[in-house]
């Protein structure tokens, strides 16, 4: 394994040029492996779990999920705060911020954007739970993409780019997840879930971040520092492919489901003047019929 491991450090000092030393030894970021061997596990379990679920009776899940939404909402709040703070203490400019220049803020962006990295592995659970309470239809090409990509691309930002210009798409994601993971909390309570409104707007909100952090990394290209160029363009590219999956998404989810509503009104108004109508015509034909016997 260890010889593994540095065959592959090698390929990758090759290909992106030497890590940032500020990071050396941390917890899974010495060697790709572990990352890698996660993701294989969580594309086992999305593929096989299913399979194993499909003749059990699914889980509830509902204390559990209270308490892991609720944690998760904690930790995007705290490292939407440490974001925040480290940015301004460190003064970084908005249109290109080097990963050198901020002094010791570099160092609370690096360690905040460790657990971000982290968090990744943590959100593999979201897809966990709906296997295990079967509800495979969540289940998607967006999810399972979104989720198993996420953690392999910061691990690369962790070693060769984990402060800078990388803070802005963590500090949006972070607070879109302080609002998602409340909402997926309260919706774990049945009670709940008749006052829960604002799930169509968090999607609205994940595309306004995608849009917006394609803009602030080109300006990192259209006026650029000394952060390197090759992952701004990735990060559009990246962001590129999330807008389109989650546009699909929204146009399936909440457009279609609002145009078939409405085709199921305007039925229902069809039969109801229709009903209507033949009340009319048996109420005419009566008539007709009294006045036929009076003759």
């Amino acid at each position: 394994m260890e010889l593994l491991d540095k065959t592959i450090n090698s390929y990758f000092d090759i290909w992106l040029g030497p890590r940032d030393p500020r990071v050396k030894g941390w917890f899974l970021l010495e060697n790709y492996t572990p990352t890698f061997v996660f993701s294989v596990l969580y594309l086992l379990i999305v593929w096989l779990g299913p399979k194993y679920m499909r003749n059990r009776r699914p889980f509830s899940c509902r204390g559990i999920l209270v308490v892991y939404n609720l944690g998760l909402t904690l930790l995007s709040l705290y490292m939407f705060y440490e974001l925040v703070t480290g940015v301004w203490e460190g003064g970084y400019n908005f249109f290109c911020q080097d990963t050198h220049s901020g002094g010791e803020a570099d160092m609370k962006i690096i360690r905040v954007l460790w657990w971000y990295y982290f968090s990744k592995l943590i959100e593999f659970m979201d897809t966990f739970f709906f296997v295990l309470r079967k509800n495979n239809h969540q289940i998607t090409v967006l999810h399972v993409y979104h989720h198993a990509t996420m953690l392999n691309i910061w691990w690369f930002v962790m070693n060769w780019v984990p402060c800078g210009h990388s803070y802005f798409g963590a500090t949006l994601n972070s607070f879109i997840h302080v609002l998602m993971y409340s909402y997926y909390g309260l919706s774990a309570v049945p009670a709940m879930r008749p006052y829960l409104w604002w799930k169509k707007y968090i999607t609205q909100g994940q595309l306004i971040q995608f849009v917006l952090t394609i803009f602030q990394t080109s300006c990192g290209v259209v006026w650029p520092c000394a952060f390197p160029q090759g992952w701004l363009y990735f990060q559009i590219f990246y962001m590129i492919s999330l807008i389109i999956l989650f546009t699909n998404f929204y146009i399936q989810t909440y457009n279609k489901k609002a145009s078939s509503r409405r085709k199921e009104y305007q039925n229902g108004s069809t039969a109801t003047v229709n009903g209507y109508t033949n009340s009319f015509s048996s109420l005419e034909n009566n008539v007709k019929q009294r006045k036929q016997r009076k003759d």
